[in-house]
């Protein structure tokens, strides 16, 4: 009996796509299997169950939660992800009521503008940032005399660098969002004498919520986990990215860094459950 091509087709793309997560999985699990080795190297062989990379408090297997400076630069990735993640939405739902609801003349071309930092290398965009933060604050300390503290790598150049990319993110979010409301609802309750602010207020953003939270979980997640754009911007205030990376360079790969990878995986994984979560239409009663 002859196998039908689409049988063969259909065969293939389940081997391909089993495949596929299997690569995408496999250093996953590898990083963290090795957060419960224990041993003082992340490499075979398996020496054994252990917590210790997580909740030891001495030398030489110090867990992450004792250990200062990666707290520290968890403490400093939060305080950032935070911000920009709050900026991103207020300002990519300005974008979106912007682009969808205004009329404005060179439209398409300020919103090729708004996309555009998605597509410039992040290694670009960091340098970049850096050369004309420090270029205004070099100018105004040499013509005025001021320390323009904030335009000096540090935490705050470190949001501003991100928000100049993860906006277009929230933005693209929420005007998918916006695009399928129906107009006429607002319309039914400027008819009834409503204000435009509570209309807004009660009708339209709530509609738009489920986006504005969803793309605020992503924004969050991308701030939290960057590093070639980051990596031009700090200062002494270094988030987790640039510790670990600082770690690995001076002392190497150690089961700790393992641990503070499962520990991302997992609240990653959370985060990511609550976005698709918020994302879902309520059913219709």
């Amino acid at each position: 009996m002859a196998i039908k091509p689409n049988t063969v087709f259909l065969s293939g793309y389940r081997v391909y796509v089993a495949a596929f997560f299997v690569f995408l999985a496999a250093p996953l699990f590898a990083a963290g299997m090795f957060a419960f080795n224990d041993s003082v190297f992340p490499s075979l062989p398996w020496q054994g169950f252990t917590l210790d990379w997580f909740f030891n408090d001495t030398e030489p297997k110090l867990g992450m939660f004792h250990d200062r400076r990666l707290l520290r630069g968890l403490y400093y990735s939060f305080v950032i992800a935070s911000c920009v993640s709050l900026l991103s939405v207020f300002v990519g739902t300005c974008n979106a009521f912007l682009f969808v609801r205004c009329k404005f003349p060179a439209k398409d071309f300020f919103y090729i503008m708004m996309v555009l930092p998605l597509v410039i290398p992040g290694v670009i965009l960091g340098i970049s940032i850096l050369l004309l933060a420090s270029s205004i604050a070099n100018g105004v300390e040499e013509s005025l005399s001021l320390d323009l503290d904030f335009l000096r790598p540090g935490i705050v150049l470190v949001v501003l660098g991100q928000f100049s990319f993860i906006t277009t993110i929230t933005s693209l979010v929420i005007i998918a969002r916006l695009k399928k409301f129906d107009e006429s609802m607002e319309e039914a309750a400027f008819n009834l004498g409503a204000s435009r602010a509570r209309v807004l207020r009660t009708i339209t953003l709530p509609f738009l919520f489920p986006a504005m939270a969803a793309a605020g979980i992503v924004a969050f997640l991308v701030s939290f986990e960057n590093f070639n754009t980051t990596l031009f911007l700090v200062g002494s205030e270094a988030p987790l990215t640039i510790t670990m990376y600082d770690r690995m360079v001076k002392v190497g790969s150690t089961p700790v860094l393992n641990a503070v990878s499962f520990f991302l995986m997992v609240g990653s994984a959370l985060l990511a459950l609550v976005s698709i979560l918020v994302q879902r239409d309520k059913p219709q009663t």
